[in-house]
C-alpha cells in the first residue's frame, strides 16, 4: 500500500469512494444522498486541507482530509473502500493525519464520527468528547472525539 497526495482529477472517483464506504453502515440511498455534498471532495480543498489517498495494486483504497487551525486539527474525512476495510488501510490513514496535523502544529484532533465508526477511533486512542450535530442531516447528532496529539 502507498500513501500519497491525490491528484485532481481523482476527486470525483474519491468522493465516490467515500459514499461506498458510508453505504457500509446500512445507509439508505436517500440518506447516502443527503451526504454527498458534505462528502463531495472539492479541487479546490487540495490547497486549504491536507489530503491523502492511499494506493494499492494501482487502484485507490482509502482516502483521509484534515484542516488544522493552530493547535486543533480536524479529521474532517477518513473513508475506506468497503473490499479494503479490515485490512490495515484505516489504520494507516489515520497515523497519517495524526503525524500531519502534529507537522503542522496541531496539539489535538477532532472527530466528528459516524457511530458505526467510533469503535475504530477508540481503538486508534480517541476519545469520547460529546456530540457534535451532522453537517448532511438536520437534527442528527454525531459523536464527537478527540485524540491528543
Amino acid at each position: 500500500m502507498r500513501l500519497r497526495r491525490p491528484e485532481g482529477e481523482e476527486l470525483p472517483l474519491l468522493s465516490e469512494l467515500c459514499l461506498r464506504s458510508k453505504a457500509v453502515w446500512g445507509y439508505d440511498p436517500a440518506f447516502l444522498d443527503a451526504c454527498r455534498v458534505e462528502l463531495t471532495i472539492r479541487v479546490e480543498e487540495l490547497e486549504c486541507t491536507s489530503l491523502c489517498v492511499a494506493e494499492q495494486d494501482n487502484a485507490l483504497v482509502g482516502v483521509a482530509q484534515i484542516s488544522v487551525d493552530g493547535a486543533a486539527a480536524d479529521l474532517q474525512k477518513l473513508f475506506v473502500e468497503p473490499k479494503a476495510i479490515g485490512l490495515g488501510v484505516g489504520s494507516a490513514l489515520f497515523a497519517w493525519a495524526v503525524l500531519t496535523a502534529r507537522d503542522l502544529g496541531a496539539r489535538c484532533m477532532t472527530i466528528d464520527a459516524d457511530p458505526g465508526a467510533v469503535g475504530f477511533y477508540k481503538k486508534m486512542g480517541a476519545v469520547e468528547r460529546g456530540a457534535a450535530p451532522s453537517g448532511s442531516i438536520p437534527g442528527r447528532m454525531l459523536p464527537r472525539l478527540q485524540i491528543e496529539l
